[in-house]
């Protein structure tokens, strides 16, 4: 038997989705190791080494294909111990990188101070060199201040270094000159060049993406490093791949040069896994959430598309490289409850984390969570958390959220409990507004996708604050992410800056760097062993209106990359840009002058997807899969409701709310107002009462 997996490794769990050549899919999930990841990477591959009869090895040589998605470089920033850091930029232009845009995020807060800087200023040298805005050299580089330099990273012990000239994006000499200076005298340091991670206009941002680059791009080439020495040395002969912030995959030999590409790796594979589900129904627009252990993760996509966004940031500072759009808020399993100064409870963005986890795991955690706080009213059961093979304590959680919380606000635990569950619901309710109302969208149009360990226990209630009609809780969706990385294709995007007016093109340069890049992309996909007829290219540009500091990016017709770009192509885009903007911003200037900034290329190799069984139909009645009765808070009381084994369930179960369903890596809680069915493929429909599954795809499906 041949297999497929995919792997996740979050702040709490690390998660496995096995798909083997006959379309059946197996689950795993292991406890995180913050310390080293590949501990816990491992410990889940023995896990299903063991579950399949085979040893390690006998396993790693039936894996076709391993497609990774890392935290590394994410922890690595979040934590400040990425690598120690060097920066090498036009002199005159020393404090750029620190200096940031001079603009603090909350501009009512007087004390807010800048996040820690990536590059201390004693680490930022300065070369004299200098190229004009078209790429002209008008000063050499002073190679006696690029050896200087040197002697500067040499004697503090540097690991990595980031080069970044004003106008590097136009011509690249000057940087590829130093680059090469570094990597001769400096051996072993890990070099980057803004001319190769981010060749695109906005000095700031181009030095904070490569200045990313430089302060993940050892930790994560070591790690990938040795995880291929040990998959090698276990008889893996398949092919790993290792997941991007835009929704694609790359070779772990481009990621260890593109690093900060993988900044959200782990949430990047939800979109993509939303889709396939979405596409069960013939719905295209869908909001995908996955709440798991640490964080809770939002995208919107419409018409079957994720949106992708060059203005990303990772502790505030800014990633300009392309990544989905998605919003992250510090509302997990392991977020913890607590009192602020005005005697108010708050539900993190502080998570308990794998170490120490809840005070339910008995690990030594002492703060309530909110996975404690769904054991207390009742949604989890103490046996059988994790499938049975982690018990949870009960007593424990009673005299934590009284110590730590009840007492504090004059209230029982279950209160307390009750407070910490609705206002953990509120956040995410809120974030789901970001992707959606912010942005000029009815959620009540949108069919909400969720996952995640913790997700399924929140979604109904969720759903009921923003009045979103349907939710879908995938088979396995504790393992989403993952999933979605099994579906992924290879992605690479590209980008060079031409910035004109509209009226003004030269259509020759154009067409120059849309080949240049193109071939580029063609060249990448060939060496990560992509065919010429699963490679995809397609062209894109960045339009704005004069005197406007942000763009739009927009697609150009198929034809353009075959014919290549015509003043036919641009006027298409132009039409599209002020549609865009109009949904962006609420109006449109179609008779105002536009400027054309970035040239975009995105190019995909299309790989081979695992497949799905579909289910034979079992009728509605559920009862062969209910296991017990149980008491649950539910309508602000204690009810007794009915507990189902979802491994018992499938297409055309039907059970009718308040009501609970458990499977080993995750429980899902049908509120009082919802209903709940399985679709063909196992898949858990959730839809309100009084209203009949087909008429809501239905409307879903008009938008």
């Amino acid at each position: 038997m041949r297999y497929k997996i995919g792997i996740d490794v979050g702040g709490t769990f690390t998660d496995f989705l096995v798909s083997d050549e006959l379309g059946n899919a197996e689950v795993f999930k292991v406890l995180s190791t913050p310390r080293d990841p590949s501990e816990g990477v491992y410990k889940g591959l023995q896990e299903i080494a063991d579950a399949k009869g085979l040893s390690l090895s006998e396993l790693l040589g039936s894996v076709e294909i391993i497609v990774h998605g890392t935290t590394i470089t994410t922890n690595a920033v979040l934590t400040g111990k990425g690598a120690k850091t060097g920066f090498i930029t036009t002199k005159g232009f020393r404090d750029v990188l620190n200096m940031r845009r001079g603009l603090k995020e909350d501009q009512y807060e007087t004390k807010y101070g800048p996040p820690a800087a990536l590059v201390p200023r004693k680490l930022i040298q300065v070369v004299e060199e200098r190229t004009d805005c078209e790429g002209k050299e008008l000063t050499p580089v002073n190679v006696e201040d690029v050896y200087r330099a040197i002697d500067v990273f040499r004697r503090q012990g540097v690991e990595s270094i980031a080069v970044s000239f004003i106008f590097s994006f136009f011509n690249p000499m000057h940087e590829k000159l130093v680059g090469k200076m570094l990597e001769e005298t400096l051996d072993g340091v890990y070099v980057s060049l803004s001319s190769d991670i981010l060749p695109q206009v906005r000095f700031y941002e181009r030095n904070s993406t490569v200045a990313l680059n430089a302060y993940v791009g050892p930790k994560l080439k070591g790690y990938l490093t040795n995880l291929l020495d040990k998959l090698k040395a276990g008889s893996f002969a398949g092919s790993l791949l290792i997941m991007q912030s835009n929704g694609g995959v790359m070779s772990p030999e481009v990621a260890m040069r593109f690093a900060s590409n993988t900044l959200l790796s782990g949430p990047a594979g939800g979109p993509t896994a939303g889709l396939y589900y979405g596409n069960i129904h013939e719905l295209k627009n869908i909001i995908t959430v996955d709440m798991g252990g640490t964080s809770f993760d939002a995208c919107l996509v419409k018409d079957g598309v994720p949106t992708i966004s060059t203005e990303a940031s990772m502790a505030r500072h800014r990633l300009a490289s392309p990544v989905i759009d998605m919003h992250t808020i510090g509302a997990g399993g392991g977020s913890i409850a607590w009192i602020d100064s005005g005697n108010l409870l708050q539900v993190g963005p502080q998570s308990a984390g794998a170490d120490p986890g809840p005070v339910c795991y008995g690990l030594g955690g002492t703060e309530p969570t909110v996975t404690d706080a769904d054991l207390l009213l009742g949604y989890l059961d103490a046996d059988y958390f994790h499938g049975g093979r982690m018990k949870l304590d009960l007593d424990n959680v009673r005299r934590a959220m009284k110590e730590k919380v009840a007492d504090k606000l004059g209230m029982t635990e279950v209160e307390a409990a009750s407070g910490i569950y609705r206002i953990v619901n509120s956040n995410m309710a809120a974030g789901l507004r970001v992707v959606s109302v912010a942005r000029g969208y009815d959620p009540r149009e949108f069919a909400l996708i969720c996952a995640g360990g913790a997700g399924p226990i929140h979604a109904g209630m969720i759903a009921r604050e923003l009045d979103i009609p349907m939710i879908i809780i995938p088979k396995g969706s504790s393992v989403f992410c993952a999933a979605g990385m099994l579906m992924s294709d290879l992605r690479h995007d590209y980008v060079r800056t031409y910035a004109t007016s509209v009226s003004k093109v030269d259509f020759a340069r154009v067409n120059e760097l849309f080949k240049e890049m193109k071939e580029e992309a063609e060249l990448t996909l060939a060496q990560e062993g992509i065919p010429t007829e699963k490679t995809v290219i397609n062209y894109s540009v960045d339009l704005r209106y004069e005197g406007q500091f942000n763009e739009v990016e927009v697609g150009l017709p198929e034809n353009s990359q075959r014919e290549g770009v015509t003043s036919f192509d641009i006027s298409h885009a132009l039409r599209e840009f002020h549609k865009k903007h109009d949904k962006l911003y609420g109006y449109s200037l179609p008779g105002a002058p536009a400027e054309l900034i970035n040239l975009r290329v995105t190019g995909r190799g299309i790989t081979e997807k695992p497949s799905y069984k579909q289910t034979n139909y079992r009728g509605t009645d559920p009862s062969a899969a209910y296991k017990r009765s149980r008491r649950a808070f539910f309508g602000n009381e204690f009810v007794d409701v009915p507990v189902y084994d979802g491994l018992k369930m499938g297409y055309g179960n039907l059970v009718k709310g308040p009501a609970i369903i458990e499977e080993p890596t995750t429980t899902i809680v049908v509120t009082e107002k919802h209903d709940l069915t399985c679709d063909k493929y196992d898949n858990y429909i959730m839809f309100r009462k009084g209203v009949s599954i087909q008429e809501t795809i239905d409307k879903l499906r008009r938008g």
